[in-house]
């Protein structure tokens, strides 16, 4: 996966308005009991991979694999537990999909395990901050992705407060940016996420997509992850399993602000939404040259 090298950081002009390019599609996988959205549903191994290989052949170009829930209120499980769950499913799918497959996970023996079985990519809530992840990370050349978090998953949604969430979310990822390039890892492997729903209310997610230029503008990749978040039943009343609809319209409008990876349930639904938009861009482009 190519990544852009990384632009000055200061503030700068935003750039205009974007229609929407190809951004890429990232399915989730959770091999857990106890997701907000999917879980129990992929525990079984077989299960699992005809998931992957349906989100393959629907248009995902990324298999985000993971073995620990991350929803608020969610207990931790050891990295033995988690590796139990995602080995097995990166080993079966390791050159059998054209995709690449992901490893959500903030501990090191995970990832290094998971990088060794066929993952290509480490995606982490924590951004590298457990001991031991930014050295595990530095030994392979994959790409990173590096997720702001306010707290922790069992507490992250206790009253989350910021001055500036936009600001403030932008500082502490490129701190995190600055201490990868201090380890070691080349800037051209990472990828931002502002990470909506953790540690934010519903005002603070509506902020940052929509100053989600302000993060792209930086020059690195974005990955947004909006799917079937409680911020789409907060504002619609829609339980998990009816907010498709609306958790695709999240994902146009971040695509348009320059997103580079959406992370998704529904791969299908918004790989469709995608090339309707372009198609529309493309007229309205020629439109205006004629």
């Amino acid at each position: 996966m190519s990544l852009r090298a990384a632009a000055d950081s200061g503030d700068g002009a935003l750039p205009e308005p974007r229609t929407v390019n190809n951004p890429e599609v990232m399915g989730i996988l959770n091999i857990t009991p106890d997701s907000f959205s999917d879980g129990g549903r992929f525990q079984g191994l077989d299960a699992a991979i005809e998931c992957a290989r349906e989100m393959v052949a629907a248009g995902a170009t990324i298999i985000d694999v993971g073995g620990e829930s991350t929803r608020p209120g969610a207990r931790p499980v050891t990295a033995a537990e988690e590796l139990l769950r995602v080995l097995p499913v990166i080993e079966a799918l390791d050159g059998q999909v054209k995709a690449t497959l992901s490893v959500d996970t903030s501990k090191p023996e995970v990832m290094r395990a998971a990088l060794r079985a066929g993952a290509g990519m480490i995606n982490d809530v924590n951004a590298l901050r457990a001991p031991g992840a930014m050295e595990a990370v530095a030994a392979f050349d994959v790409p990173v992705c590096l997720m702001h978090m306010r707290g922790e998953p069992r507490t992250m949604q206790a009253a989350p407060e910021y001055r500036d969430v936009v600001a403030e979310v932008r500082a502490f990822l490129l701190q995190r940016v600055a201490e990868c390039r201090r380890h070691g890892i080349d800037e051209r492997r990472l990828i931002l996420d502002p990470g909506f729903g953790f540690g934010k209310t519903v005002e603070h997610n509506l902020r940052l997509l929509g100053s989600l230029e302000r993060l792209v503008a930086t020059g690195f990749k974005v990955l947004v992850g909006l799917s079937r978040k409680s911020m789409i039943g907060a504002i619609t009343g829609r339980g998990v399993c009816e907010r498709a609809a609306s958790s695709v319209v999240l994902a146009l409008a971040a695509a348009r602000k320059g997103a580079a990876i959406l992370r998704v349930h529904d791969v299908a639904m918004t790989v469709d939404a995608l090339r309707l938009m372009q198609r529309v861009d493309e007229f309205e482009s020629g439109a205006a040259k004629s």
